[in-house]
């Protein structure tokens, strides 16, 4: 089915949008080394800042949910220029405290905005290419990835050194506060039943309980690893193969570009062969990936290993992002997802970066990432064992199967 001018154009203002997730998680990632210098942090306490900043995932949840209330639209609008200004504010940041907490607050809206364009993307494309449509919106944020891992060294030798990582990456979205003008609420929210409010965590007290928790265990098992193979390769790679921070920068950015084709055809591998035997490959892929990420030696085996890895922490989200959008329906979509996601998959989220840094501090970085790397593994068995498959089917149909 050929997707009309006004969904190609949504597709375009989603990806952008996303963009940006991928570009600030990579930030804190290729800054983390010379942030804990320069704020005076051990290894356990720059892990601590992480896991604060990443509070604001989960805080994320309150402005998600609202989108079954005011509309995917107008959360959508609320979420980029929180974002923006928070941002630009952090840009200035004193000291370590206001540096954590505008980053934690750029998280709740930048979160916000990635799971209200996954809403989006479920809700307004044809079942046979939903796969496709998120996986290409998912793969702007790993272009985010590229494009920061590429200007960072660059902008780090200038005046204003991280800072302007957060001024740089805040400008562009100041188009996209004008350009969300010309979206459209979504069909399926408009005609939808007015759904009855409740307490977040009142779906863990209904029917939809199972479903929610089987959700949340993938998102949780997926997190605990993820999130820690990128954030702190560059402490692994400085630390113990010797790198320096323009070869790190360097093999990051040219694995991030070797991983991006991979990462586009995630989506349609799951539209082709389904979300379960996708999510077999790509969870796979993701836990080879880790361990040879912190176990190899070398420039370019470690470069190569980081194809895998960079492409796996990416594709994994678009087999999640298409269970958690379409396993639920539409007049609770967004109170599942935040719960699911930002809630309860989003605690090992913020606590691995702690419990990690924490281990590292004992026993080198490979070995305290790379027992994530059992994460991925978990979260596919849980797939295996108890999602449905939902390809190709309308999202009235997966919410019943």
């Amino acid at each position: 089915m050929e997707l009309s001018p006004y969904q190609k154009r949504l597709v375009v203002f989603l990806s952008v949008a996303t963009f940006f997730e991928g570009y600030d998680f990579i930030a804190l990632s290729q800054l983390l080394p010379g942030l804990r210098q320069e704020f005076g942090l051990s290894k356990w306490q720059g892990g601590a800042m992480v896991g604060a900043i990443n509070v604001g995932t989960m805080l994320a949840a309150l402005l998600v949910r609202k989108a079954d209330v005011w509309g995917r639209r107008k959360v959508l609008a609320v979420t980029i220029m929180g974002y923006t200004l928070c941002s630009l504010a952090t840009a200035f940041a004193p000291e370590v405290y206001s540096f954590s907490v505008l980053q934690m607050l750029a998280r709740v809206f930048l979160l916000g905005e990635w799971a209200i364009a996954m809403v989006y993307a479920a809700e307004e494309f044809p079942a046979e290419r939903r796969g496709v449509v998120i996986g290409v919106i998912q793969g702007f944020a790993a272009l985010g990835s590229v494009v920061c891992a590429g200007v960072v060294p660059m902008l780090l030798r200038t005046s204003m050194g991280w800072r302007s990582v957060y001024l740089v990456g805040a400008v562009p979205l100041v188009l996209m506060a004008f350009a969300r003008r010309n979206i459209r609420e979504t069909k399926r929210f408009e005609t939808a039943a007015a759904p009855e409010r409740a307490s977040l965590t009142a779906l863990l007290f209904g029917p939809w309980r199972s479903r929610v928790l089987l959700v949340a265990a993938c998102w949780f098992f997926t997190y605990a690893c993820t999130q820690t193979a990128i954030t702190y390769w560059k402490e692994f790679a400085m630390a113990e193969r010797g790198f320096t921070d323009k070869a790190v920068g360097g093999a990051v950015a040219l694995a991030a570009v070797a991983s991006m084709p991979l990462v586009f055809a995630s989506g349609k591998l799951i539209d082709v062969i389904g979300r379960r035997r996708g999510a077999a490959i790509i969870f796979s892929i993701t836990s080879l990936g880790v361990v040879l990420s912190y176990n190899l030696d070398g420039r370019w085996p470690l470069t190569g290993a980081l194809v895998l890895t960079i492409f796996g922490t990416s594709a994994v989200l678009p087999v999640l992002n298409a269970f958690t959008s379409e396993l639920f329906p539409t007049e609770m979509r967004a109170d599942a997802f935040a719960l699911a996601n930002n809630v309860l998959g989003r605690t090992s989220y913020v606590a691995a970066p702690f419990l990690v840094a924490a281990l590292a501090e004992r026993t080198p970085w490979s070995v305290a990432v790379s027992l994530t790397a059992l994460g991925p593994l978990l979260a596919l068995a849980v797939i295996l064992a108890k999602l449905p498959e939902t390809r190709g089917r309308e999202l009235e149909d997966t919410a019943r199967v």
